[in-house]
């Protein structure tokens, strides 16, 4: 029976009134891990050599001196990703060779069980990939242009399987690596644009296939130089080549001219602010090196790079990735590492604790 001095509320009244309580239980309840929260700024490093030094006994020694796992060291460092390269028929020369299928899902295995998140890194050869060099695996060459579309396809797919298996699922997934002109010399070569986009978006194809998550990757070297991108991902956008990020490298140690960081890191920091907002894409830092002995200049420089990526609007900079940090260089003759001769980490590595 209806009150004096009430007022029933309408079937639409309630209605509206539960919906709004639900929303706000939907609030109260909302936990950490769901889709509205950012995922952690990415902190690591392309960690593909370490297989190779631990096999040749070299030993790895925390701040105090102590031997231990490199992936505690890393991780008691900041960090939480490694990026692994992987190579098609790779030889076994400690330096150039590895990275084989096998060896790169058992190091994603054991980067997973201590917490890393894991970038997989196509080179679509059987060694270094890189702007000086795309060689096309052996085993492809000879293959005419749609043989090698099916190439792309079947080995990425074959990967990816093979890692999921494992029960791994790359977070992120280059294909190619450092490719201005483009990969898989001479067919994927950036003087035939049409064909370098076909050979992308079979790789992209093989990726989303087994994992739709992982997200692709196209990459650059020589970070602060605006032109070199905006030319590159014009072309990219103009023959419908598809991806999710863009990943950068950068190495003030060779750019020409300016050697010291402090000379291009803020062409490096408006690069990164125009390419998500010319792309409406998400960018990251997947490579990144200073001089071994010039301690606390690459500190400074990671310290300053971190912010770079941190700064890009709207939550579009994902991370920061040094290439081979424990990559000392008494094994690799590799002069960017941030390992010192005693086989501990240099205070350099301390960059990746800095929030």
């Amino acid at each position: 029976m209806k009150k004096p001095g009430t007022h029933l509320p309408s079937k639409k009244s309630i209605v509206t009134i539960a919906f709004g309580l639900l929303l706000l239980a939907g609030c109260a309840t909302r936990t950490p891990g769901t889709k509205t929260q950012t995922p952690a700024f990415a902190k690591g490093g392309d960690i593909s050599w370490l297989p190779q030094m631990e096999a040749t006994g070299y030993t790895f020694y925390n701040d105090a001196g102590v031997a231990q796992d490199c992936f505690q060291i890393l991780k008691d460092h900041g960090f939480n990703t490694v990026r692994l390269r992987t190579w098609v028929n790779p030889s076994d020369n400690p330096r150039s060779g590895h990275s084989s299928k096998e060896e790169t899902v058992a190091l994603a295995v054991r980067a997973q069980k201590w917490g890393m998140r894991v970038m997989l890194n196509f080179h679509y050869s059987d060694t270094w990939a890189d702007p000086g060099k795309q060689n096309k695996p052996k085993a492809w060459e000879g293959h005419d242009f749609p043989q090698l579309l099916n190439d792309v396809y079947n080995y990425t797919f074959d990967v990816m399987s093979a890692l999921k298996a494992a029960g791994v699922q790359p977070e992120w997934v280059q294909i190619g690596n450092e490719t201005p002109g483009g990969m898989i010399y001479p067919e994927g070569s950036t003087a035939n644009w049409p064909q370098l986009a076909q050979l992308i978006n079979k790789g992209y194809e093989a990726v989303k296939a087994v994992n739709p998550r992982s997200k692709i990757v196209l990459h650059l070297d020589q970070g602060n130089n605006s032109a070199r991108f905006r030319n590159w991902f014009d072309n990219a956008q103009k023959h419908g080549a598809k991806y999710d990020v863009i990943g950068l490298s950068y190495y003030p140690y060779w750019l020409k001219g300016k050697p010291d960081y402090t000379e291009s890191i803020g062409d490096l920091g408006a690069n990164l602010t125009d390419l998500a907002a010319r792309y409406d894409k998400e960018v990251m830092v997947v490579e990144v090196g200073g001089e071994d002995h010039k301690v606390q200049n690459t500190y400074d420089m990671l310290v300053a790079v971190q912010q770079k990526v941190k700064a890009v609007p709207n939550n579009k900079g994902l991370g920061v990735l040094y290439w081979e940090p424990q990559g000392a260089r008494s094994w690799s003759k590799y002069g960017l590492s941030t390992w010192g001769d005693d086989g501990r980490p240099t205070k350099a590595l301390d960059a990746f604790l800095v929030e």
